[in-house]
Order: C-alpha cells, then structure tokens, then sequence
C-alpha cells in the first residue's frame, strides 16, 4: 500500500490526511491518471531520430515510445501538420 501513497504524495501533494479521507476508488483513478500522464508525457522533447539513437543501446525504449505515441493518439494529443512545409520540415 505504501507505494501506492508515495507517488500521490510526491507528484501531487496529498496529504497524508486528504489521502486518508478520499475514497479507495478516487485514489485507484487519481493513480490511473497519473500513470497515464507519465506514459504520455514521457519522451516530451524528443523527436523520433533521437529515440533511435537511444534505442541501439536500449531496445526497450522503442517499444515504451510506441505506446507513449499510441496513447497520445489515443487521445487525440498527436501533434497535427497544418501544412506541407510543416509535414516535410
């Protein structure tokens, strides 16, 4: 349960109290959420070559940036090109 507590803690600010006087479903969702919003945001800053160059070393990671990338399409957060110059460039 502990492990449950501490990210909720550290990446949200709870209180041990709030935590405490919330619902274990609101907290099951709260925990969901933020472990999406993780997926999601966590190869921001990156661009598909520089995952490349990281993937020869550690084949996993393509794998973590494709679900990253299916979630974000998921949600309709895929960057869109409004123009070619943007789709090319």
């Amino acid at each position: 349960m502990v492990n449950l507590y501490i990210p909720l803690m550290k990446d949200l600010n709870l209180s041990w109290n709030e935590i405490k006087n919330t619902p274990r479903t609101e907290l099951a969702g709260i925990l969901t959420g933020l472990g999406n919003y993780n997926v999601i945001h966590a190869f921001d800053g990156y661009t598909s070559d520089d995952i490349s160059k990281m993937a020869k070393d550690n084949p996993s990671l393509r794998v973590d940036y494709g679900k990253s990338m299916a979630m974000k399409a998921k949600y309709g957060m895929a960057k869109k090109h409004t123009s070619f110059t943007e789709l090319v460039g």
